[in-house]
């Protein structure tokens, strides 16, 4: 790591400092495919060299840009078009450009979200309950933490 707390990339040809595919994977604790994929979807370009993807640091911004996007639950297209609104404005550079209506609308969302995410808890506490006094009934009953079957989903 340097000074900033990026990864230790390499220095190019012409003194520009390049990251690899796999310091920025590494570094953001991101997958490689992740990584192609944002490149497939035109979000990332880095350069080549050969077969090897070479990263500068306007891609690692981009890259700090397009998963703060996604953190912020905003779909890729999304982040897409906030990137290229901020590239069209000088100003705000370290963010993404959302729009004021884009905000109140994702904080609806997420706050809509947040109350479903909130009830099924109480559902599920509650069903974890009722099956721990049922296993008094009929033996242990454990109950896994963090565990799902291959087979199982949510409707």
């Amino acid at each position: 790591m340097d000074d900033h707390g990026a990864p230790d990339g390499s220095i190019g040809t012409e003194g520009i400092e390049l990251f690899t595919i796999g310091e920025l994977s590494q570094h953001y604790n991101i997958t490689l495919r992740a990584l192609r994929f944002y490149e497939s979807r035109g979000l990332l370009a880095p350069q080549r060299a050969g077969a090897v993807r070479l990263y500068g640091k306007a891609d690692r911004h981009r890259l700090e840009l397009i998963l703060k996007g996604k953190q912020l639950g905003f779909t890729l297209s999304e982040i897409r078009e906030m990137i290229a609104a901020r590239a069209d404005d000088c100003a705000g550079q370290s963010e993404l450009a959302i729009a004021p209506d884009l905000v109140v609308a994702q904080l609806e969302t997420l706050q809509r979200q947040r109350v479903n995410i909130e009830q099924a808890i109480i559902e599920l506490e509650a069903t974890r309950q009722r099956m721990q006094r049922a296993s008094g009934e009929f033996g242990p009953f454990p109950i896994a933490h963090g565990a799902r079957s291959a087979g199982s989903h949510v409707a």
